[in-house]
């Protein structure tokens, strides 16, 4: 399994992500786009957003924070962390 998170430094919401994808103990890559606009043009492609957090899980998009906490509210999350 990958877990990739394109992440700024400031941002409250990509903290929030980490956090909770360290509470369900799933590793992941974070990508720090900040300053980096290679990286960032390289999210807004894949993402098809200009925002962070923006996060792939199996290379599949899943969003940002609020995606991702709605996949946990809705009991998917863990589903989606322990596909192979």
């Amino acid at each position: 399994m990958s877990i990739e998170i394109y992440t700024k430094g400031y941002c409250p919401y990509c903290h929030m992500a980490k956090q909770l994808l360290q509470q369900k103990q799933a590793d992941f890559e974070e990508i720090a786009i900040d300053g980096d606009g290679e990286l960032r043009e390289q999210m807004i492609k894949r993402a098809g957003r200009h925002t962070v957090p923006q996060i792939f899980i199996n290379d599949q998009h899943v969003g940002g924070y609020d995606d991702l906490a709605a996949l946990e509210r809705n009991g998917l999350l863990e589903d989606m962390l322990t596909a192979a």
